[in-house]
């Protein structure tokens, strides 16, 4: 394993037996960004819980070999304690101290950290999670999304080298979730710490990662850059109506009359939704497979907005006899297009065959 001073770098293969008789093996060797948002994803009991367990030593391997940013926490020669590890943990739900404000829950998390937290530092926490109104209440005031940006908040303030996020969104509902997205967008845009974010949730995903591992069965399936790993449809992740690719692009033009933005990226131009974004920003953009038809000539006369040129890169069969996955390439960037395979056949899809991929404009996802 090669021990790099900006990444995170693990080698585990544990066993670990569970109530039933059922046992476990988690086997992996990856090498990952030490900056930005790593996704875990996987279904249930495909070993991501254990995964962060074992990087916050709270599950014993003596052969686990794990570095962060250069620094061994786990190794032949070290076992570095779980409580002199700098790691911030967000659970699923926020065990908050009941008898405590949340100030002073906030608070209780900094007895961790190596030194007393800055007043500046504390307070760009608290204006981060948006917790400024809510210091002076308690948990049983708060509502789901709000315990959980207190529990954040909390585990920030230790300072830490490396924050795990155990699939904090999951015990909330979908407007609860939808609040506190922003909050974590904001955390990932202005703070310098690596996180390593466990969820089996494609919509987080794909809003939150710069980095994705795909876990199955304990065993690592895929791991690359967010963009590179969901639209490589050679590699074995089924996401079903979820397949599709997401693209960074940047805002250009804005049509008030019909409330909509006008994107760019190295490939083609995109109408989007307006979401007040300002011109000049960049945006993530979500295009899923099922929302993209493909036609031979570009047609005006179609309620679809938005035609891409394209070249075919990619054809893969899936578990439906009827479908085809085709990959597409519009400059350096990939889009999936999701189509049966008599309509395959109908146009002549083949490999390098250019092709016009239309997508709707209210289907994109921001």
């Amino acid at each position: 394993m090669n021990m790099g001073n900006s990444t995170i770098d693990l080698q585990i293969n544990h066993q670990l037996s569970e109530r039933g008789g059922r046992s476990f093996s988690l086997n992996v060797d990856l090498q990952l960004p030490g900056q930005g948002i790593t996704a875990v994803f996987g279904a249930s009991g495909s070993g991501k819980t254990t995964l962060l367990r074992c990087l916050a030593g709270l599950e014993s391997d003596a052969t686990a070999q794990i570095s962060v940013k250069g620094s061994a926490w786990q190794s032949d020669q070290v076992s570095v304690p779980t409580h002199k590890r700098r790691v911030g943990y967000v659970f699923q739900e926020s065990s908050l101290f009941p008898h405590l404000s949340v100030e002073k829950n906030i608070l209780y998390g900094s007895q961790r950290a190596p030194t007393p937290i800055e007043s500046n530092n504390y307070q760009h926490i608290i204006d981060l999670m948006g917790l400024k109104q809510l210091l002076d209440q308690y948990p049983d005031q708060l509502s789901g999304g709000e315990r959980q940006r207190v529990a954040i908040a909390r585990a920030l303030v230790i300072d830490p080298e490396l924050l795990l996020m155990d699939e904090p969104l999951a015990s909330l509902d979908v407007k609860r979730k939808q609040e506190i997205l922003p909050y974590l967008e904001s955390m990932h845009a202005s703070l310098d710490v690596p996180i390593i974010y466990v969820t089996h949730s494609v919509d987080e995903v794909a809003r939150l990662a710069d980095h994705l591992v795909v876990l199955e069965e304990g065993a690592v399936i895929a791991s690359g850059s967010l963009a590179d790993v969901l639209s490589n449809i050679e590699l074995p992740i089924q996401l079903g109506e979820d397949t599709g690719v997401v693209i960074e692009a940047t805002v250009v033009e804005r049509d008030a009359e019909w409330h909509l933005l006008r994107t760019e990226f190295d490939g083609g131009e995109l109408w989007v939704r307006d979401g007040g974004d300002a011109l000049g920003s960049n945006i993530r953009i979500r295009v899923l497979a099922r929302d993209v038809s493909l036609t031979l000539n570009p047609h005006t006369d179609s309620s679809i907005i938005n035609r891409v040129w394209t070249r075919v890169d990619n054809i893969q069969e899936r578990n439906d006899p009827s479908m085809l996955l085709v990959s597409l390439i519009a400059g350096d960037k990939k889009i999936i297009a999701r189509l049966s395979r008599r309509s395959a056949h109908q146009l002549g899809i083949t490999i390098g065959k250019e092709v016009w991929a239309q997508i709707k404009g209210v289907a994109i996802l921001r």
